[in-house]
């Protein structure tokens, strides 16, 4: 087994640019069955998993970067609505939060490359309201790590559809064992 890789933002950068193409190609054009349909109570669908990640594109990573080379640890995060997109994204169609997700993305990318970052600045230290003080460089890996999980959880939703229809093959299906991370 070999030991968990280091931050590197090129690296980083790499699994986030990645992200809208991979949400474009499994779900544009998917059946509502596969689009709006969750785990259970105070579970996400597919809808509400991107509309969360729109959410953090426009509030989170870049916002709390800039946070953190502006006012290092005098200045807290602002708190994170882990559910504003049961708001937002309100009479949109799947297809519109695909859309809206890769331009966001896209001008995150730009915005993270805008910054220059260079190894000191990857140390610098902020604090989050909840979890205390982080750096930089935990920020980043936290965003492409965050992007990951909602991929996986995104594929444990889908799969959940059809839990009671693969009969004793539940047995074999790891993702269909899986029954955390849901919110």
């Amino acid at each position: 087994m070999t030991s968990p890789t280091q931050f590197t933002l090129p690296e980083t950068i790499a699994i986030l640019s990645r992200t809208p193409a991979t949400l474009n190609v499994l779900l544009r054009g998917l059946p509502e069955m596969w689009v709006l349909r969750n785990e259970g109570k105070a579970t996400w669908s597919v809808f509400d998993i991107v509309g969360h990640l729109i959410v953090g594109e426009r509030t989170d990573w870049i916002p709390r970067a800039r946070i953190i080379l502006e006012h290092g640890e005098a200045r807290a995060f602002d708190p994170f609505d882990r559910f504003a997109q049961s708001r937002e994204s309100t009479g949109k169609t799947l297809e519109q939060l695909l859309d809206e997700f890769a331009r966001l993305r896209q001008e995150s990318l730009a915005a993270l490359q805008a910054l220059n970052l260079q190894p000191e600045d990857l140390r610098r230290r902020g604090r989050h309201p909840e979890l205390g003080v982080v750096t930089l460089a935990q920020l980043l890996a936290t965003w492409a790590a965050h992007d990951l999980t909602h991929v996986h959880q995104l594929s444990r939703v889908m799969a959940h559809q059809y839990h009671d229809a693969v009969g004793p093959w539940q047995a074999y299906l790891g993702v269909l064992q899986c029954n955390g991370h849901s919110a």
